[in-house]
């Protein structure tokens, strides 16, 4: 499918520079799968706020003890 943007000249200068001109459509379409996803990723993330209490976890007193707890109890974990 086809797009229309408008960009600066200074921009599609830099990104010519970068890829080259026949390569520009490939490298913004990457571009901009690469921020669809990282925005779906704070999505996700943003969903989870608050989802956990304050306070009254495992790990609330010392965390990288804790993390080292379960590295050791995990029976897949070489070394």
């Amino acid at each position: 499918m086809r797009l229309h943007i408008l960009v600066d000249d200074a921009v599609v200068a830099e990104l010519d520079q970068r890829v080259g001109r026949g390569r520009r459509s490939s490298f913004v379409a990457q571009l901009i799968r690469e921020a669809l996803d990282d925005a779906r990723r704070w999505d996700d993330l943003e969903s989870g706020f608050g989802s956990l209490e304050d306070s009254g976890h495992d790990w609330d007193i010392d965390a990288g003890d804790w993390v080292r707890s379960q590295r050791r109890e995990d029976p897949r974990r070489v070394g």
